[in-house]
Order: structure tokens, then sequence, then C-alpha cells
């Protein structure tokens, strides 16, 4: 027995490590890169509605402390700002029309101030009715009209603004003071031949619109907020029909709708899956 038991070889178990090859252990800095992803783009969030006017953010913090009562209100057509909620959500095309909303909003206040302050002053009365304040789908425009037998914005043939225009330029400009858009200013001329020489009318509405933007910002409007100042000479008539009309003489100021910026629309894009830039 003791023989047998001597000739058996010993038994050698022998454990093998799997080895990992680089196709199996190298996506872990894809979960590490959607993490710093989605970190950036909560970031960029964050920050942006911080720097939103204090009426926006009233309006986003009402959606989420209510989005259900929110969902029942808008489906029922009420008004969305009149109750003090908003249809924010995670895609930017709702969260741009909350913007837009309350923005028109605001621009329509503006409109019905504008008129107001305008029929309080009786040195204005003969310019009431040569102001057009309109809103549109691009945003708040007001018009400065020149008519006919009405009172005259500009010495003809100058850039130089009369005494009741620039008081009514200054007045709009102090209301447009609570806004925080981007202001463009536009000048206009009918067909009319007013320059000599190398000034044309080209040179004329620019001058017009320049004359406008530097008696805004002596009423207080932010220089940074002009954007551009343009003129159009008679090529944008307001009567298409007639060049000569007179109401295509005209001043237009430009509030365009703010809309999120390309950094905060990347940032809000859902990010499904962090780019392949190869194979391990």
């Amino acid at each position: 027995m003791s023989g047998l038991r001597g000739d058996r070889k010993p038994i050698v178990i022998v454990r093998r490590k799997p080895r990992r090859t680089g196709a199996q252990g190298g996506d872990s800095w894809k979960v590490a890169y959607a993490d710093f992803v989605t970190a950036m783009m909560v970031f960029f969030l964050v920050m942006w509605i911080v720097g939103m006017e204090a009426g926006v953010r009233d309006l986003i913090e009402g959606y989420f402390t209510n989005p259900v009562g929110f969902k029942r209100m808008y489906g029922s057509g009420q008004n969305i700002l009149a109750v003090g909620s908003s249809p924010v959500q995670t895609d930017v095309r709702r969260l741009s029309l909350l913007i837009r909303e309350y923005q028109r909003e605001r621009f329509e206040r503006a409109q019905q101030r504008i008129y107001d302050r305008i029929g309080a002053h009786p040195e204005l009365a003969g310019l009431q009715a040569q102001v057009e304040v309109m809103i549109t789908d691009q945003g708040l425009r007001i018009e400065l009209l020149e008519e006919e037998g009405g009172e005259p914005f500009f010495g003809l043939g100058s850039s130089a603004i009369l005494p009741p225009a620039e008081r009514l330029i200054r007045l709009i400009a102090q209301e447009l003071e609570e806004l925080a858009n981007e202001v463009t200013i536009e000048g206009h001329t009918d067909a009319l031949r007013y320059g000599a020489g190398d000034y044309s009318n080209w040179e004329l509405s620019t001058d017009r619109a320049n004359a406008a933007r530097r008696v805004m910002e002596a009423a207080g409007l932010a220089p940074e907020r002009i954007v551009e100042v343009r003129g159009y000479a008679d090529r944008r008539p307001r009567v298409e029909a007639d060049p000569y009309d007179p109401t295509n003489r005209r001043i237009s100021i430009f509030l365009p709708f703010r809309e999120p910026t390309a950094v905060v629309l990347r940032a809000l894009r859902p990010q499904t899956r962090p780019p392949a830039y190869g194979t391990d």
C-alpha cells in the first residue's frame, strides 16, 4: 500500500488570471468624459439663469415649484405670465418661448408707458400722432414718422434735430432704459434728393440716425446697448407705392428679442454619448 501511494504524482493546480485587452479595459475614460460634459452643461445653465433678469428667474422658480399646476394652466390656454408660472423644461425651445413671452410682456408695458408719457406732455401733442410703437415677431419697433402738415423732426435736408423731436427722443430713451435688449437705430428718407454734390440721401439718413443716437445716449441710454446705426436712404420706404410719401422720412428704433446664447444652446443640447476619438 505504501508503495502505491508513493507512485502517485502530486496534483498541481494552476490559477491563471484572464488577461485584459485594450478593447476590454479602455472605455472607462468615456464614463468620466460623460460626467464632465454633464457637469459643464449644468454649470453653464446655472450661470445663464443667474445672469437673467429677476422676472425671468422668478418665472423659472415658479415652474419648478409647481410644474403640475403649470401644465394644467398651460393646457387650458391661460396666460402663463399672469399666474407667475413658467413653461421651462429641459429643452431649449420651451425655455426660449418663456424668455420671449416675458420680453413681450415687458415690451407691451413699455409701449403703453411711451404713449402715456407723450400724452401727458402738452408740448409733444403735435408729435403724438407721428409716433408708432409696434411689437412684431422680431421685437419692439418704434417709428418716428414725418407727416404732411405735421411737426418735422429735422430741418429740411439737415441732420439737426428740432427741439420738440429731441424732447420726444429723450423721453423714449428714458423708457427704454428699463429694458435690457440691444438697440438698433435706423434713418430713412423719401425719394426726394436733399443733398448736393457728394452728400446724398445715404449720408443724410445715416447722419439723422446718428443724431438720434447721440440724444438717446445723452438721455441715459447705455452706449454699449446700441449695437447698430444704419442709414437706408430711400431704399426701404414705408409706403412702397409712393416713394415720395412724407412718412417714408422717419427714424426707426428697434429692440430685437433676446435669444439664448450659442454657448447655452450647446450646453442645453442633450449629450447622448461622448464622441468616439478612436479605439483602444
